[in-house]
């Protein structure tokens, strides 16, 4: 989501700010500087964060979804261990 483009003055140089997920992301760099021939840099900083309006837990969801890919990515189980392996056994 683009909510500010603005050209510097005096320069050909644009600067474009925009709202990226964080999943979104990974590689925009690279690719960023690839479609551009190396002249487009990226400059990153956190902004906000959201609550997803899905249950991680029930699958199908966009969050289920989306914590599957992080844990595959992290070379985790996909499957979320359930909260009694973590509890106290005596």
């Amino acid at each position: 989501h683009v909510f500010e483009e603005m050209q510097r003055p005096g320069t050909p140089l644009y600067n474009i700010k925009a709202y990226l997920p964080v999943v979104e992301s990974f590689g925009f760099s690279a690719q960023l500087r690839a479609a551009t021939s190396g002249q487009a840099f990226p400059q990153s900083v956190f902004d906000h964060w959201d609550m997803m309006a899905s249950d991680p837990l029930e699958l199908g969801t966009q969050a289920s979804t989306l914590v599957a890919e992080i844990r595959k990515r992290k070379g985790l189980k996909e499957q979320m261990t359930p909260l009694s392996d973590f509890e106290d056994k005596l």
